[in-house]
């Protein structure tokens, strides 16, 4: 059995609640846009970017007219769903693209996505 002792006095990740959604079919095109040309900058670009972008923009959407704000529940709905996506023409996979989407959002809100605010 491992000794493994948790810090209590460590904070917990803070969640980051988004305003509701006003006009989540913008939201979707904004994020496609945005989540294709990372995609693409990331590697090469190729159409299955486009793809991909435009699914995780349609889970997003989905979710935000659902209700739901929290951009941690978000992407962990992004990975869930992304897992039964065909990746084998990509160089992503449903965990890459999903941090992909939380950090595009973050950077929507000038929110930095370095350890620490660096």
């Amino acid at each position: 059995m491992s000794d493994l002792k948790l810090d209590s006095s460590m904070d917990p990740i803070p969640s980051i609640t988004l305003e509701m959604a006003k006009n989540p079919e913008q939201e979707g095109l904004w994020l496609q846009e945005r989540l294709q040309r990372f995609l693409d900058e990331q590697f090469i670009p190729e159409a299955v970017n486009g793809e991909i972008a435009k699914r995780a923009a349609q889970i997003f959407v989905r979710q935000r007219m659902e209700g739901e704000n929290d951009l941690i529940t978000l992407v962990l709905a992004l990975v869930m769903e992304l897992e039964a996506y065909d990746f084998s023409e990509s160089f992503f996979g449903n965990f890459s693209v999903a941090n992909a989407v939380g950090e595009l959002v973050l950077e929507s809100l000038g929110i930095s996505d370095r350890c620490c605010g660096q």
